[in-house]
């Protein structure tokens, strides 16, 4: 059962004194017109989104904008921004993301999860299941009756030249120079790249020093999303993901789908597997190699607000 928490909050954010140095920092000033936004604050496991609404009022927005909304300290407070747009082909939505240091990626799983929710609370579609662009490819999410979301991510690719990886040849495994030091990653991508390990335990795994090191290593020309995790047995697995412009997140969801995909592929798990992160729990499924990979969680509305840019 989710709780849906609805606070409808005012806020509008202006440049006083002892915020004039990010503003300048940011490359915002006074002489930039104001344009007041709508948004939602939504989260999934509290992997944490504002969420706007691109298709009924003009939305255009710098870095600088982006990484003030992101800000929780002078903005609003996300790990992503999620962007609500008409679809340009047969979809019925397009759907655009946008980490925390104002850099737009290719897909967010527990951000699919909260589009279709928002889309479809706030009468925009009818639909339980919708057909959804991203710039990682289409997706496609669904409501289900309990409040859930089940998420058809797509299919994982293993190609280097995919993901992108740099590597002479597609491999399970394949060792990473950290330091001077060696770890054993897998390289998948599922619309955004990961890299994967498994380890003995997650609390211990050093998620917030060599995460960095390996989301800017030279391997993944476009950055990569630093995953580890812990298997509990063959149907439960515990993970911390280091995401690519956000840093550690509570839950990541093409994370989750990406670690079971790998641990389905090296042999440690089944085909239905829960996946434990520290915002709460997932369920993945993945049928093999050329098939797409399903995920089911919770997503929850926060506030709806409005802020003055």
């Amino acid at each position: 059962m989710i709780l849906y928490v609805q606070q409808y909050l005012l806020i509008t954010l202006k440049f006083h004194e002892n915020q004039r140095s990010f503003a300048v920092q940011a490359g915002i000033n006074d002489e930039i017109s104001l344009m007041k936004l709508k948004f939602t604050k939504m989260h999934g496991l509290g992997n944490d989104f504002v969420v706007i609404d691109a298709v009924n009022q003009s939305v255009s927005l710098t870095s600088a904008q982006l990484r003030l909304l992101a800000d929780r300290h002078f903005g609003i407070g996300c790990d992503q921004i999620l962007l609500v747009e008409k679809a340009e082909g047969d979809a019925d939505f397009r759907y655009r993301i946008y980490n925390a240091d104002g850099g737009e990626v290719e897909q967010c799983g527990n951000g699919a999860r909260c589009f279709v929710r928002y889309v479809h609370d706030r009468g925009m579609t009818q639909k339980n299941e919708i057909r959804v662009e991203t710039p990682g490819g289409l997706i496609i999410p669904r409501l289900e009756a309990n409040g859930e979301v089940t998420v058809n991510m797509g299919t994982p690719k293993f190609e280097p030249q995919e993901i992108p990886f740099i590597a002479e040849k597609r491999a399970l495994t394949y060792a990473l120079d950290i330091d001077g030091r060696q770890v054993e990653i897998s390289a998948v991508s599922l619309g955004n790249p990961h890299a994967v390990q498994v380890v003995a335990d997650v609390d211990s795994a050093p998620v917030l020093t060599e995460g960095a090191l390996i989301e800017h290593h030279p391997r993944f020309p476009q950055r990569v999303n630093a995953g580890y995790m812990q298997v509990l047995d063959r149907g439960h697995i515990r993970l911390r993901v280091y995401e690519r412009g956000a840093g550690e997140t509570l839950a990541c969801g093409t994370g989750a789908c990406v670690a079971v995909v790998t641990g389905i592929s090296r042999g440690l798990l089944q085909s239905t597997v829960e996946v434990s992160t520290r915002g709460g729990n997932l369920s993945i499924r993945w049928e093999g190699e050329d098939q797409p990979v399903w995920m089911t969680g919770p997503a929850a509305a926060v506030f709806d607000g409005e802020i003055e840019l």
